[in-house]
């Protein structure tokens, strides 16, 4: 499985499974026909196959505030 594509570390790809994987036990359709039925092996497959998508939240960086003297 390559991960450099959807995921930018295997840190990311760990917990976006993961999260994956809880929104499949709670009832969740999968998004593929699966071998498992495991929800952690179903989320893998789904990433894998490019159905699941990781995005990175955009860090919003405050200008420091210049005080005057």
């Amino acid at each position: 499985m390559t991960t450099e594509s959807a995921f930018h570390n295997k840190y990311s790809l760990v917990k976006g499974a993961a999260r994956r994987a809880r929104q499949l036990q709670s009832g969740a359709a999968p998004l593929i026909v699966a071998k498992s039925m495991k929800a952690c092996r179903v989320a893998q497959d789904e990433i894998e196959q490019g159905h699941v998508k990781f995005v990175l939240p955009v860090q919003l960086v405050e200008p420091p505030l210049i005080l005057p003297n």
